[in-house]
């Protein structure tokens, strides 16, 4: 069993991707993860969804459930399947249902300010 702790991150944390601030929120969670690094979570209302356009990706996480993917969609670039999310996930990490988590990369920045 993969041990997964959710917390409440500190501060305030934004995501950007091509010059756009995509959100920014003070209710952040922090998932961590045996073996991967800490994730962070924003939740759905602070982010611009205008920017994300639904992806027909999906995974699978023993431990989290199934996850749906968004594109990022701006002005100058598509980021495709940059954003996943746990819309039905496995009840021991119910907190990150109706939060989105990004990949971070050279075109999606996040980090806390």
């Amino acid at each position: 069993m993969s041990k997964i702790r959710i917390r409440k991150a500190d501060g305030t944390w934004v995501v950007r991707s091509g010059g756009a601030v995509l959100g920014e929120t003070s209710r952040a969670l922090e998932l961590s993860e045996e073996g991967h690094a800490p994730v962070i979570y924003f939740p759905r209302e602070d982010i611009a969804m205008a920017f994300l356009d639904p992806s027909s990706k999906t995974t699978h996480c023993p431990h989290k459930g199934d996850a749906t993917y968004f594109s990022i969609v701006n002005k100058s670039s598509v980021t495709e399947d940059a954003v996943w999310s746990y819309e039905d996930p496995i009840s021991d990490v119910g907190e990150i249902k109706g939060y989105l988590a990004f990949y971070p990369s050279d075109s999606v920045k996040i980090e806390q300010i």
